[in-house]
C-alpha cells in the first residue's frame, strides 16, 4: 500500500492528525503534568513568602500586598489554555510531519501507514528523546531566570544533534543495501548512538536544581513531561497512519465491487 495523494492532501491529513494528537497530549498534560506544576508552584511561593514578610517593615506607607500585580493568566486559564496551545502546536507539527512524509516516500518502499509510523518514531527520537536525556525538563522554581536564553539555545542545539543522529542512522542503514536486514539495523543504531554520544560530550551540562528541591517531585515532573511529548508524537504517527489506511481503502474497490462492475 504505497503512500499516494498530493502534497495538499497530505498536509490536510497532517493538520487533522496533529490536532487530534495535540488535544490528546493536552489531556495527558492536564491530568498527569498539571498536579506536578501546582506542587512546584506551591514550593516556589512558600520559599518567597518569608522574604516578603521580612520586607514588610520597609514598604512605603500605603503599600499593601494587595497592590502586587496579579499573574497575566490565572492557573485555571493556563490549564484550559494548554488545549488551545497544544492543539495549534499539534497542527503545526502535523503540517511539518506531512511535508517530511511527502519527501520520504520518494526514497522508500514502505507502505503508507508504516512510513508514517517510522517517520513519527524518528521525529520523536530527534526532537524529544535526544534533547530530553541531555537537558530534561524542569518544573517552576527550578532554574536561574538569567540563564534562560542560554538554556534555550542549548536545547535547540540538542534538537539539531538529534536530527543529525537520525540522519546518520538512516545513512548507515541505506549504505548497507544488499546486506542482511539485522546488519543494517545494527549499523543504523550504532550510528545513532555514536553521533548522540559525541554530541552529549561536546555540549555543556546544565544543573540548576537546588539541593533541597524534592527529588520525587522533580522525577514525577520530568516523567510527566516525557509522557506528554511522547503522547503527541505517538498519536500523530498513529492518526496519520490510520487516516492514510482509511483513504487507501476508500480509493481501492473491493474484489466484489470489481466483479460486479465487470
Amino acid at each position: 500500500m504505497p503512500l499516494t495523494g498530493t502534497l495538499k492532501t497530505l498536509l490536510l491529513r497532517g493538520l487533522l492528525a496533529g490536532l487530534l494528537a495535540g488535544l490528546l497530549a493536552a489531556t495527558v498534560g492536564y491530568f498527569v503534568g498539571e498536579p506536578q506544576i501546582d506542587a512546584a508552584i506551591a514550593i516556589e511561593e512558600a520559599a518567597a513568602a518569608p522574604a516578603d514578610h521580612h520586607g514588610e517593615a520597609e514598604e512605603p506607607a500605603g503599600h499593601t500586598h494587595g497592590d502586587e500585580e496579579e499573574p497575566l493568566v490565572s492557573r485555571s486559564g493556563q490549564k484550559a489554555g494548554q488545549f488551545l496551545a497544544l492543539g495549534l502546536a499539534g497542527m503545526a507539527f502535523g503540517a511539518m510531519f506531512a511535508a517530511a512524509v511527502n519527501i520520504a516516500r520518494r526514497f522508500t518502499t514502505l507502505s503508507g501507514p508504516h512510513l508514517a509510523l517510522a517517520t513519527a518514531g524518528f521525529a520523536w527520537a530527534a526532537i524529544v528523546a535526544v534533547p530530553f536525556f541531555k537537558y530534561p525538563a524542569n518544573p517552576p522554581a527550578v532554574g536561574d531566570p538569567e540563564t534562560i536564553n542560554q538554556r534555550t539555545w542549548l536545547w535547540v542545539a540538542a534538537v539539531v544533534l538529534g536530527l543529525l543522529a537520525v540522519a546518520a542512522s538512516i545513512a548507515a542503514y541505506r549504505a548497507l543495501a544488499g546486506q542482511l536486514d539485522t546488519v543494517r539495523l545494527i549499523a543504523g543504531v550504532l550510528a545513532f548512538v555514536l553521533v548522540t554520544t559525541v554530541g552529549y560530550v561536546l555540549l555543556p551540562g546544565v544543573n540548576e536544581v537546588a539541593d533541597d528541591f524534592p527529588a520525587m517531585l522533580l522525577w514525577r515532573f520530568r516523567i510527566a513531561s516525557l509522557t506528554e511529548t511522547t503522547t503527541l508524537w505517538a498519536a500523530l504517527g498513529l492518526a496519520f497512519a490510520a487516516l492514510t489506511e482509511f483513504a487507501s481503502r476508500r480509493s481501492t474497490p473491493v474484489a466484489g465491487e470489481v466483479a460486479t462492475a465487470g
